[in-house]
């Protein structure tokens, strides 16, 4: 078989199959700059313990608000109005030591126990998604209220 010649690429020729090495390695660059990016902001936001110790107080005060089970409207209003008035210091008194923040970096699971429940809530990007036991405790705080 007569040997191929192979002529040189012209100097600053570029053929077919660098261009999409290139391509392919611009593609995986940005797709890497993307994942650091949100990896590093959902570190940035991840939540914190007095931020699910608050989560936990808002939600509390909001299942408060929307029960009306029996009893004397005089002892709902009086309970709601300690509740407004000291329910910062009774969830958290409650809430923080009972409570154990598994932080993973990126986000942070919150495992609390209480009212022999446990609940678990997953942090992320300052938000709250309640996985376990957040209706169970709720209906439980609302029957010892009222």
């Amino acid at each position: 078989m007569p040997d191929q010649i192979v002529k040189p690429a012209a100097r600053g020729a570029v053929s077919r199959t660098g261009v999409k090495e290139r391509r392919g390695g611009l593609v995986r660059l940005l797709l890497l700059v993307t994942v650091l990016t949100v990896a590093v902001a959902l570190a940035a936001t991840n939540p914190t313990m007095d931020e699910y110790v608050r989560f936990v107080e808002v939600r509390l005060a909001a299942e408060i608000e929307k029960m009306d089970q029996g009893g004397s409207r005089a002892e709902q209003n009086l309970i709601k109005g300690i509740f407004r008035a000291r329910g910062i210091q009774l969830v958290d008194s409650v809430v923080r030591p009972n409570s154990l923040r598994r932080n993973w970096g990126l986000c942070s699971l919150f495992e609390t126990r209480v009212l022999e429940e446990q609940v678990l809530v997953l942090g992320i990007a300052e938000h709250f998604i309640p996985i376990r036991g957040v209706e169970e405790v709720t209906l439980k705080v609302g029957r010892l209220a009222f």
